[in-house]
């Protein structure tokens, strides 16, 4: 695989966050947290490094939603086509507010929507109708830094289709939330499994990048 690094920003996102009192904030989302990740995704993009995000982008009626299945509430779990099936408060619904990007989108390539089909979950913005791949593919990344919300879903998910079609992956820590501090580690030991490298902080992979260029 080529050389050249991307970053990718997992679903940085209104609904996703305590800052902007979304539905489904993940703990430890506040306002400072969005700010060191813009900041991170600033000093990445000045280094040269390509930035993409991942949104999610739900319809209203999305199977993964309580709302969506009469006499359920949020954190359940049902059976949909055979497949056991999480059941979320509606969010990041298409269009509303807190479905927003809340870093600087002028950061960004390109933002890749998910989930958009009702009737499939989707925590990896990899398996987004190809988009993610043809647009690392198309710019000759063979590297790739992952961060954001949260870690034991959609960075997880992510990152593991990532590492699976042959990409160089970097978890980086402190710039990812978690909705379970068990499932968390859990997450993060099956990534490095597969062979993610995970990293405390940005400053480990800026670090690499300058000294590789020389």
């Amino acid at each position: 695989m080529p050389e050249k690094w991307a970053v990718i920003v997992i679903d940085l996102q209104g609904d996703f966050t305590e800052w902007k009192q979304g539905s489904l904030a993940v703990p430890g989302s506040d306002e400072g947290y969005v700010r060191a990740v813009e900041n991170a995704t600033r000093q990445l993009k000045e280094l040269g490094i390509l930035v993409l995000g991942t949104q999610d982008w739900h319809p209203p009626d999305h199977v993964s939603f309580a709302t969506s299945h009469p006499g359920k509430r949020p954190f359940e779990t049902v059976v949909v086509d055979g497949k056991a099936q999480d059941l979320w408060p509606s969010h990041c619904v298409q269009g509303t507010g807190n479905a927003r990007v809340v870093i600087d989108n002028n950061l960004f390539l390109a933002v890749v929507k998910k989930a958009e089909d009702p009737m499939t979950e989707s925590y990896s913005g990899f398996q987004s109708g190809g988009e993610l791949d043809a647009v690392l593919r198309a710019n000759g990344i063979g590297r790739v830094i992952v961060y954001g919300l949260a870690t034991d879903y959609c960075v997880k998910a992510t990152s593991l289709d990532l590492a699976a079609a042959g990409y160089l992956v970097v978890v980086v820590e402190n710039l990812c939330r978690s909705v379970s501090p068990d499932t968390a580690a859990a997450a993060v030991d099956e990534m490095r499994r597969e062979g993610v490298r995970v990293v405390d902080t940005v400053e480990e992979v800026i670090e690499e990048i300058r000294r590789n260029r020389g």
